[in-house]
C-alpha cells in the first residue's frame, strides 16, 4: 500500500498567485503614512507638499474674486489721487496677483509626489512678496487735497482687510504675512516718524501691529491644518494596516481551508485503504474462531483469535467514524432523505446499546411522544445520531447509573431526541473541546474507555446537515444531556382531507 498522494493532489493545493499589483499600492500608502509620522518634527516632505497643495488650491479658488477688490480699491483710490496714480497702482497689483496665479498653475501641473517642496515654497514667497510691494506702494500714497484723515482712514481700513484676507487664504504656507507685508510695515513706520498728527500715527501703528497679530493667526491655522493632516495620516495608516490584516486573514483562512480539505482527503483515503486488510482480518479471524475449516487445537490460540476479532471490530468502528467525519467535512456526505419515524429509530437504537448497558449494570429508560408525525430526513444519518448519543451515554455512565432517552415535540413545532445520563459530567470550559474533532473531556478520559473523540462532532455535523441544532448541557458530577433538535420545516404534518362538494 502506497502512502504517496496522487499526481493531482499537490496541484489542487498550490498557493494562489498574487494578483498583479496586489499589495503594491497598499504598501506604498502604508510606507508613506509611516514616513510622515516618523519624520523629524512630525512633518515630512509629503506633509509640506500637501500644505503647498492646500495653499495653491486656496489661491486658485480666490482667483476669480481677488481682481474685484483690487479694482474697487483702484476705483476708490482714483477719487483721492486721480486716475493716473490709481490706475498705475491697480495695474501693478493685478500684475503681481497674475504672477502669483501663474505660479499656482505651474505648481498644480507638477507631479506632486516628486516635486521639491522647499523650492516651491520659496517661489510662492517670492510671488507674495511681489504682491506685498504693490500694497507697500499703496501705503505710501498721499492725498494733499483730501479732508483731515479721510484718505488715511481709507488706507487704514483697506490695509487691515488685505492683511486679514491674506492671512486666511495663505495660512497653509508659513511666514507669508510677515514676508509679504514687511515692506508695508517699513513704509508705515517711516510715515509714523514724520507724521505730526497723533491720530494718523496711531492708525498706522495699528496697521503695523496687525501684521504680527495676523501672522500668529495664520500660524495657528497652519498648525490646525497640520493636525488634520496628521489625523488623516493616522487614519490612512490604520486603514492600510486593517487592509493588510484582512488580506493576511483571508490568505490564512484560504490556506487553513486547503489544509483541512487535504486532511479530510487524506483521512478518507487512509480509511478506505485500512478497511481492505481489516475486513480480511475480521473475516479470517471469524472463520478461525468458529473453527469452520477444522479445530484450532489450542485453547490459547482460540482466545487470541477472539482478541484479534474484537480488536479488529473496535478498529473498524474507529475507522468508520473517521471516514464519516472526513466525508462530512469534505462535503461528500450526501443525505438520502425520506419520511422517517423518529420514535421507531430511537427504539431500534436503544436495542443496539441494550446489551452493553446490561453488561455495565446500567438502567435504560425511554419516553416517546405519542403519535409523532413523520420527519423528513436521512434514516441512516438520524440513526447514527441517536446511536452515537446513546453509546456515549453508556460509555461514560458509571456502573449502576441510569440513561434516559426522550423523543418529543419542541416549542417551535419541531422534534427532538434527548439522551441524558448521570455520569461524571463535563466542566463548562471543556464543552467546546468535547465538540471539537478528536476532543475529549478530562474526567471522561479518566473514568471511561478510550475513543477517538469523534462521536459528538459527527452528531453535530449531521444535525446541522438536517438544518437542526445540537445542544450539549452538562453539570460537573451531575450528568450530561445531549439534545438533537430538528426544525419544524422537516416535520411532515398530515393535511386534513378535502371534502367533495356536489
Amino acid at each position: 500500500m502506497s502512502l504517496a498522494p496522487p499526481p493531482t493532489y499537490d496541484s489542487k493545493l498550490m498557493p494562489r498567485p498574487r494578483a498583479a499589483g496586489e499589495g503594491g499600492e497598499l504598501g506604498r500608502t502604508l510606507q508613506a503614512a509611516r514616513d510622515r509620522l516618523s519624520s523629524r518634527g512630525g512633518l515630512s516632505p509629503r506633509f509640506d507638499r500637501e500644505l503647498l497643495a492646500q495653499h495653491a488650491a486656496a489661491l486658485t479658488a480666490a482667483a476669480m474674486v481677488l481682481p474685484l477688490p483690487v479694482a474697487l480699491t483702484g476705483l476708490a483710490l482714483s477719487i483721492f489721487t486721480g486716475p493716473l496714480p490709481a490706475g498705475a497702482w491697480a495695474l501693478g497689483a493685478l500684475l503681481a496677483y497674475a504672477v502669483l496665479m501663474v505660479i499656482c498653475r505651474q505648481f498644480q501641473a507638477q507631479d506632486q509626489a516628486t516635486l521639491d517642496p522647499r523650492r516651491w515654497r520659496r517661489i510662492f514667497l517670492v510671488g507674495h512678496a511681489a504682491v506685498g510691494l504693490s500694497w507697500a506702494y499703496f501705503a505710501t500714497l498721499d492725498c494733499q487735497t483730501c479732508g483731515p484723515a479721510g484718505f488715511d482712514l481709507f488706507q487704514f481700513s483697506t490695509l487691515l482687510i488685505v492683511i486679514a484676507v491674506t492671512a486666511m487664504v495663505s495660512s497653509p504656507l508659513r511666514a507669508v504675512v510677515p514676508l509679504a507685508f514687511a515692506p508695508v510695515v517699513a513704509a508705515l513706520l517711516l510715515e509714523v516718524l514724520r507724521e505730526p498728527e497723533p491720530l494718523l500715527g496711531a492708525m498706522k501703528i495699528i496697521v503695523v501691529a496687525s501684521v504680527p497679530f495676523f501672522a500668529v493667526v495664520a500660524e495657528r491655522l497652519r498648525r490646525a491644518s497640520i493636525e488634520r493632516l496628521k489625523h488623516q495620516a493616522e487614519k490612512d495608516e490604520l486603514i492600510a494596516e486593517l487592509e493588510t490584516a484582512r488580506n493576511m486573514s483571508d490568505e490564512a483562512r484560504r490556506r487553513a481551508e486547503e489544509a483541512n480539505l487535504a486532511k479530510s482527503r487524506f483521512l478518507a483515503t487512509m480509511s478506505h485503504e485500512l478497511r481492505t486488510p481489516l475486513n480480511a482480518i475480521l473475516g479470517f479471524s471469524e472463520v478461525m474462531g468458529n473453527e469452520i475449516l477444522g479445530p484450532v487445537g489450542n485453547a490459547a490460540y482460540k482466545d487470541y483469535i477472539g482478541d484479534i476479532h474484537s480488536s479488529g471490530q473496535h478498529l473498524l468502528g474507529l475507522i468508520n467514524e473517521i471516514l464519516d467525519l472526513s466525508r462530512v467535512e469534505a462535503g461528500r456526505y450526501a443525505l438520502h432523505e425520506e419520511a422517517i419515524d423518529l420514535s421507531v429509530i430511537a427504539r431500534d437504537s436503544l436495542g443496539y446499546v441494550r446489551l452493553k448497558a446490561e453488561q455495565k449494570g446500567l438502567t435504560l429508560k425511554a419516553e416517546y411522544e405519542p403519535e409523532l408525525p413523520a420527519l423528513w430526513g436521512d434514516d441512516r444519518a438520524v440513526r447514527q445520531i441517536v446511536i452515537n448519543l446513546l453509546s456515549n451515554a453508556v460509555k461514560f455512565t458509571p456502573r449502576g447509573g441510569v440513561v434516559w432517552l426522550r423523543v418529543g415535540w419542541t416549542a417551535g413545532g419541531g422534534q427532538y431526541v434527548s439522551v441524558r445520563d448521570d455520569g461524571p459530567g463535563i466542566p463548562p470550559e471543556e464543552i467546546p473541546v468535547v465538540l471539537s474533532s478528536f476532543g475529549q473531556g478530562s474526567l471522561a478520559i479518566k473514568s471511561a474507555e478510550q475513543g477517538t473523540g469523534l462521536g459528538l462532532p459527527i452528531v453535530q455535523s449531521l444535525v446541522q446537515m438536517h438544518d437542526g441544532e445540537f445542544q450539549l448541557l452538562s453539570k460537573l458530577r451531575e450528568g450530561t444531556e445531549a439534545i438533537a433538535i430538528f426544525p419544524h420545516s422537516r416535520v411532515l404534518e398530515v393535511m386534513p382531507a378535502i371534502e367533495d362538494y356536489v
